[in-house]
């Protein structure tokens, strides 16, 4: 039975369940960047899943009826990136946030479903985070799990040449098919508009680099209204220096 999980910043009444075992399941994977960024309703025997595995994960993740699944992203500093299921009776949302145990907020990065806020995170942030999971916490420790988990967030003008192949890597590692991972990675990334698209700039005296995108919770600062030392401490955690995220591909 999965362990509750108690947000205490987040909305009261529900019920929420730790849902990192769901990440085993390739199912999971496909679901979560198709009902997120693409097509549900795909052939996704294509990738490798069965249908019936996949219509059974999308039933679970859309569940009014059962607990909210919850599935976290540690990162420095003692940050946790969430992604929580939010089903409703009416309407369901895939909730992105960051919080801070000393913060008494949440930092929104966005939400995916009926209420779309986003972007809420710079390819930078997203290959931090990914490559950033730390020993004996909580929730997500493999990069290629942590980056597809927090992908449907990313929204950045400037993407790098290496983002189709980074994001393919990651989702063969999770279990898609190899032979098709590349061209899901280039429908998830879409394309990037370099003269309209979002850009991430540090704006006055806060280190938290804002969002251009009007449909950015990150407009202003992420957290708006920590200490000038907590700012600091996220703004040095979504940038600290990592390796390239390159994912190994499974053994064959």
């Amino acid at each position: 039975m999965s362990a509750a999980v108690r947000i205490p910043e987040y909305l009261e009444d529900c019920e929420l369940v730790a849902g990192e075992d769901l990440a085993r399941e390739p199912a999971f994977w496909l679901a979560h960047v198709l009902l997120t960024m693409g097509d549900p309703s795909e052939q996704v025997d294509r990738y490798g899943i069965d249908p019936s595995a996949y219509e059974a994960m999308v039933d679970r993740l859309s569940d009014p009826d059962r607990p909210w699944p919850v599935l976290r992203v540690c990162f420095d500093g003692g940050h946790t990136a969430y992604v929580v299921y939010a089903n409703f009776e009416d309407a369901s949302n895939v909730d992105f946030f960051v919080r801070h145990p000393e913060w008494g907020r949440l930092g929104y990065l966005g939400q995916c479903g009926v209420d779309e806020a986003g972007p809420g995170l710079s390819w930078t942030e997203l290959i931090t985070l990914a490559a950033g999971a730390r020993d004996g916490s909580e929730g997500l420790s493999e990069e290629s799990e942590r980056l597809l988990l927090l992908l449907p967030m990313l929204g950045d003008a400037d993407m790098p040449g290496e983002a189709r192949d980074t994001v393919a890597r990651a989702l063969s590692c999770c279990g898609i098919r190899p032979d098709e991972a590349s061209d899901l990675a280039a429908s998830l990334l879409g394309v990037q508009d370099p003269f309209d698209g979002p850009r991430w700039t540090v704006k006055g005296d806060n280190p938290v680099a804002v969002c251009s995108s009007q449909y950015s919770p990150r407009q202003v600062p992420l957290a708006l209204g920590i200490t000038p030392d907590q700012a600091q401490a996220l703004a040095n955690a979504l940038n600290a220096p990592v390796r390239a995220a390159h994912p190994e591909p499974p053994p064959a």
